[in-house]
């Protein structure tokens, strides 16, 4: 094999190298923009029955379960709940609003069925007198710290003058039995 065609056989490869990979990375870039293209088309969207199970999940997990009392309708495994799931998916695909539904637990259950109770008439007081008895509390503790800051310090009780006479002695006596 001579030179001439030694160096051919190089240069093809050499350019064929540079453009093999520059096509095999625009033929990549183009099938993985294809397959995401595809894949966002392909998507399948939401439902209505998918929109239904979320807003029953939504409206039940704001309602307690009146038979256990510290889960709440979407989270308890009861017959009770499951039948109160029923009754708002029921609402639900009725078209009645969220408002509505729960003013209908409220009316057949009280207000003790909804978790987080509204905030006017006697639930106001359960939500305003724990940070009113803290406010008072610490009311009470600057107060009590402030007359205790101001006290005036105790002034020493005079001491008996015959106890007095006698260490003032004894003091004497041992300097001058020492000195």
């Amino acid at each position: 094999m001579g030179r001439a065609a030694f160096a051919r056989r190089d240069r093809g490869r050499v350019r064929g190298g540079r453009v093999g990979v520059g096509v095999v990375a625009l033929a990549a870039l183009f099938v993985l923009a294809a397959a995401g293209l595809a894949g966002a088309a392909g998507a399948p969207a939401p439902s209505s029955q998918a929109l239904v199970d979320e807003r029953v999940r939504e409206i039940a997990s704001e309602l307690r379960c009146v038979v256990c009392q510290n889960l709440s309708v979407a989270d308890s495994p009861s017959d009770l709940a499951k039948e109160m799931r029923n009754l708002i998916r029921e609402q639900v695909e009725q078209g009645k609003g969220r408002k509505e539904i729960l003013e209908y637990f409220v009316s057949r259950y009280g207000e003790f069925v909804l978790l987080d109770p509204p905030k006017h008439g006697f639930s106001l007081l359960v939500w305003v007198l724990p940070f009113l008895a803290l406010a008072i509390g610490a009311g009470g503790v600057y107060l009590v710290a402030r007359r205790w800051a101001a006290r005036p310090a105790d002034a020493p009780t005079p001491a008996d003058p015959g106890y007095l006479d006698r260490v003032r002695r004894e003091l004497t006596e041992r300097e001058d039995g020492t000195a």
